[in-house]
C-alpha cells in the first residue's frame, strides 16, 4: 500500500499546530478579533501554504485576516527559525465560512422543527 501521507501533509500538519500557536499569541498580546486556525493546506511544490481561520463573530472574521495576512512575513521569519526545512511557505491567511454556514443551516433546520410538520 502506496504512503498516502505524502511531505505536504506532513508540514501542513506541522503548520497547523505552529501557526495555531503563533495566532493564539497574536490575538492575545495585540487585542486582536478572536480568530482560530482551523487547516492549513500546503501546495504539493511547497511554495505556499494557506491558513485558514475561523472567528468567534463572523464579521470580526475578515478584518482579523487582513491583518494576519500583514504579519505573514512576521509569521514565515519566525517559522524559518523553529521548523527544520530548507524553505518555509508563503503563507496566505483566508477565512473559514465553513462554520458560519453549518451554523446557518442548523438555525434554518431548527426553525423548521419548530414551526412542525407541514400541511400538504
Amino acid at each position: 500500500m502506496p504512503n498516502t501521507f505524502n511531505r505536504s501533509d506532513r508540514i501542513s500538519a506541522e503548520l497547523r499546530r505552529l501557526v495555531g500557536t503563533m495566532v493564539h499569541e497574536v490575538v492575545r498580546d495585540h487585542a486582536l478579533p478572536s480568530v482560530s486556525v482551523s487547516d492549513v493546506e500546503a501546495s504539493r511544490e511547497l511554495d505556499t501554504a494557506t491558513v485558514y481561520v475561523t472567528a468567534l463573530m463572523a464579521e470580526q472574521g475578515p478584518p482579523a485576516v487582513k491583518l494576519l495576512n500583514e504579519m505573514a512575513k512576521d509569521f514565515r521569519r519566525e517559522l524559518s527559525r523553529i521548523m527544520k526545512i530548507r524553505r518555509v511557505p508563503e503563507l496566505r491567511f483566508k477565512y473559514d465560512d465553513s462554520v458560519d454556514k453549518g451554523e446557518r443551516i442548523e438555525q434554518l433546520l431548527r426553525a423548521d422543527r419548530e414551526r412542525g410538520p407541514s400541511q400538504d
